[in-house]
């Protein structure tokens, strides 16, 4: 509820929990909120469990009290970002942008011009930071539903309906709700169909990271994910 807002955001921090009626943090977090963080008791912060739903707790001498009634946040769209792993810190500065702006999930895309290694002992080593990133960051922005990282595909594996980004794009975002980001290196020739529906990130080159987190934005904004609205009422 809005009207809770400025409480959750003055909250200490924000922690996923299993359940949200007897509510315990894991070790990590407990260890994270009094060693680290070095909570006082009756400072409050937020609890979810990750599906929308939320509550107000307050630290205790010993485990934590609740201080407020279950909310659950209304669920936005669902907004698919498939994302061609990048080099380095990169992907993971990109995972981190695009879970604050909105988008539901995130789908590594193996694309041909993949330049990150991302087979065996890496992949999996990306994926299970890219994940605990997107945790971190939930909790960071306040955001009561989980950012989902599935498991990578190929651009076979893509659904019809999700776009591509490209300079020959369109600048008509209307109705979009998944959008393929590239490898530093591009596309390949022939890799998408022709029949595949291709929009812009704008008129200057990206760097990878940029054009996701700008293609997030783009994303989760026109789906109506934000509550904004392009042009205004003339009545108002």
């Amino acid at each position: 509820m809005m009207h809770e807002w400025p409480r959750r955001v003055a909250a200490l921090v924000q922690f996923r929990v299993a359940d949200l009626s007897e509510p315990v943090l894991s070790r990590d977090d407990d260890h994270h909120l009094r060693r680290v963080l070095r909570a006082k008791e009756g400072e409050e912060l937020v609890l979810t469990d990750g599906r929308g739903s939320w509550r107000l707790g307050a630290v205790a001498a010993s485990g934590l009290d609740v201080v407020s009634d279950v909310v659950v946040d209304p669920a936005a769209p669902e907004t698919t970002l498939y994302l061609a792993p990048l080099k380095g810190e990169r992907g993971e500065w990109a995972v981190a942008k695009a879970t604050e702006v909105g988008v539901s999930t995130i789908v590594p895309l193996v694309s041909q011009r993949l330049a990150h290694k991302f087979r065996g002992e890496a992949r999996d080593k990306v994926l299970g930071r890219w994940r605990r990133i997107a945790e971190e960051t939930c909790g960071q922005c306040r955001r009561t539903y989980d950012l989902v990282i599935t498991e990578p595909v190929t651009p076979e594996g893509v659904p019809a309906d999700a776009a591509i980004a490209d300079f020959s794009g369109s600048g008509d975002w209307s109705g979009l709700r998944a959008v393929c980001v590239g490898p530093e290196g591009g596309w390949a020739p022939g890799e998408w169909d022709d029949s595949r529906r291709r929009v812009s990130l704008g008129p200057t080159v990206l760097r990878g990271e940029t054009a996701a987190v700008v293609a997030a934005a783009l994303l989760t904004f026109t789906s109506g994910s934000w509550g904004f609205t392009l042009g205004g009422d003339e009545n108002e």
